[in-house]
């Protein structure tokens, strides 16, 4: 991100669960909100323009990152899997939903589109994912150079 742009979210290692691809992933999902933001000018025609460029491809990694997610979380026997994946419906169902008002240009602007990824992405990874992550580092097994590593026989014993 170049010196003009402004962030509306930093990524920090109190957002970080341990997993490189998990992170990274989290990582896009944060450059994505501050590159919407950065979008959000006022000018509506500019918006509406860069939004329907990017709005199904943000979409679709969304979609591919909770596919990452979940197979983890599954190959791991997570127990509260269920209620992980049902948050994760209820976001896509909610960001469609979204993504027709402010499509209809019925009163959703660039801004509260942002701040509602935003505020869901901070508040999800927060709780929901942090549960995972934890249960994570108690199954987890300690390598000789000192990271956590999930073995099939740590998913067998959990």
């Amino acid at each position: 991100m170049n010196s003009n742009k402004r962030e509306m979210v930093s990524w920090s290692n109190k957002l970080s669960c341990g997993i490189k691809i998990i992170d990274e992933q989290h990582k896009g999902l944060v450059d994505l909100v501050n590159d919407m933001f950065n979008h959000a000018t006022g000018n509506s025609v500019q918006e509406h323009d860069y939004f329907n460029r990017v709005i199904h491809e943000a979409l679709k990694y969304v979609k591919n990152h909770f596919s990452t997610e979940e197979k983890i979380i599954i190959a791991t026997k997570y127990p509260e899997y269920a209620e992980h994946k049902k948050e994760h419906d209820a976001f896509v169902l909610a960001v469609a939903n979204n993504m027709r008002e402010y499509q209809s240009g019925n009163r959703l602007t660039l801004s509260q589109f942002t701040r509602f990824l935003r505020d869901w992405i901070l508040s999800h990874i927060a709780y929901q994912d942090k549960r995972y992550f934890e249960y994570f580092k108690k199954i987890a097994t300690r390598k000789s150079d000192g990271k956590l590593s999930i073995s099939s026989e740590d998913v067998m014993k959990s």
